[in-house]
């Protein structure tokens, strides 16, 4: 099937006007090693931004054609784009916040390049160098902002989720976006999309001019969850691990919808630094909810959670079903504590230095087929440590649903492997078999077909 294509030169405003010609022959070096691939493949997923896709492969496979160069002129640069998905131009002129995000693309890459390549002030061998280098990305993509108290909700959900609890998202962000509360997702459709749209009537509303619906991505998982039509500020950060801590460092609170294994990676992830004495008098306001269509969903998690990390893991958290004005009203009153807490601590509000998170849940996880078989997964572990464990193995999931290397290795190789404790490995199979039943594996209308199998 041929999609429509069209050509164009685009100009950054008021950013990114100079490029270096050592960053140029960077971004445009396409062997091995080089970020021309990378720098296509994200801008690629932004044009394509607002299509019902959530297939990395499919979304490269549709587009073979499309490239991208940089053209210096004498006041600055120019992008070149050559068979560039139709739907990212209105009238043959590019969407101005389509075109706002490939120069996020840009800006992220180049920054990411330039200042971690070879730099010995970023020691990603540590725990310490890791939140460094996430500070530093926000920081350069202007996310760190002084003098502005608490506010930033994060809300998480699936792609893959039906019009009832869709709506129900937009529900939930309307009742936030009235209580001046802004949006933080990973910038994607369903659950990601709604909370933003519901905050952008919120904030009208409440006549609200500075309302922040911030997207935060990574080059793995773009494609799949392209920028929606409401994210008005993209990051995009090196890996999923990186990602993760990104939500967290800069959020004030954690809202949960339905999801998949993307959604139970998430979960797993926040409720593992949780669980760490460290952070256990730390305030971290942190809601599941749904529809009322949605409640046995939320009460596999529960259950899936009980079984595999107990009751401690439990307590972190709230459920609330069907009632989007009280989810709103629990979040702005965690965050009130958050706030409290954080001027007690000599904090900042912009980033939670104070949090402790394990290097465990911030060294990449590489999803082939000998890591996610040699996962341990057994009980005869700290709690922080086997949640660290399933959050990679939910992860491996997600890169063979998704993610277009992932997709490829499934293909060449065969499922995914995953072995353990019997109860254990009863837990997770369970939980997966209930996503794919109730069709959270994929969109609507999509065959799933698993990419994993439990070795029990």
């Amino acid at each position: 099937m041929q999609y429509p294509v069209l050509n164009t030169q685009i100009t950054p405003e008021g950013r990114l006007d100079v490029l270096s010609k050592a960053e140029v022959s960077k971004l445009l070096d396409t062997s091995h090693g080089g970020l021309y691939t990378i720098f296509r493949h994200c801008t690629l997923a932004v044009l394509n931004s607002g299509n019902s896709l959530d297939d990395g492969k499919e979304l490269l496979a549709r587009y073979p054609d499309f490239s991208i160069s940089i053209i210096h002129r004498e006041r600055g640069i120019k992008l070149e784009l050559k068979n560039a998905p139709a739907n990212a131009f209105v009238d043959g002129v590019m969407i101005k916040g389509i075109q706002e995000h490939v120069f996020s693309v840009l800006r992220d890459i180049i920054f990411l390049n330039s200042e971690f390549a070879n730099n010995p002030q970023f020691d990603l061998t540590t725990s310490q160098g890791i939140t460094e280098s996430v500070f530093h990305i926000l920081r350069n993509a202007n996310q760190l902002r002084p003098l502005r108290n608490p506010s930033l909700v994060v809300c998480w959900g699936g792609h893959s989720i039906s019009g009832n609890e869709y709506d129900y998202t937009k529900h939930v962000g309307y009742q936030l976006g009235l209580r001046a509360l802004n949006i933080c997702t990973g910038c994607g459709p369903g659950a990601m999309k709604g909370p933003m749209k519901g905050a952008t009537i919120g904030h009208a509303k409440q006549r609200i001019k500075t309302g922040q619906y911030l997207g935060v991505t990574e080059p793995g998982i773009i494609a799949a969850e392209a920028p929606n039509a409401i994210v008005d500020e993209l990051v995009i950060l090196p890996d999923i691990e990186k990602r993760l801590e990104a939500f967290v460092r800069i959020g004030h609170a954690v809202i949960v919808f339905p999801g998949g294994a993307g959604t139970a990676e998430e979960i797993l992830y926040i409720l593992g630094i949780l669980l760490h004495p460290h952070n256990n008098d730390i305030p971290f306001p942190l809601i599941f909810t749904g529809p009322s269509s949605a409640a046995e969903y939320f009460k596999q998690i529960d259950q899936f959670i009980g079984a595999t990390l107990g009751k401690e893991a439990q307590s972190r958290y709230e459920i609330i079903i069907n009632d989007p004005e009280l989810v709103a009203q629990r979040a702005l009153t965690g965050i009130g504590e958050v706030r409290a807490h954080r001027k007690a601590k000599s904090d900042a509000y912009y980033f939670n230095w104070i949090l402790k998170i394990p290097s465990e849940f911030q060294h990449p996880f590489i999803p082939n087929h000998q890591n996610m078989r040699q996962l341990q997964l057994h009980k005869n572990q700290e709690n922080y440590l086997l949640a660290a464990n399933l959050r990679r193995a939910f992860s491996g999931i997600v890169a063979g649903n998704v993610k277009a290397d992932g997709i490829r290795a499934i293909e060449e190789f065969g499922h995914f492997e995953l072995t353990g404790d019997s109860e254990l490995m009863e837990s997770i199979d369970g939980l997966l078999t209930s996503f794919v039943e109730q069709h959270r594996m994929k969109l609507p209308g999509k065959m799933y077909i698993p990419c994993y199998r439990i070795i029990k």
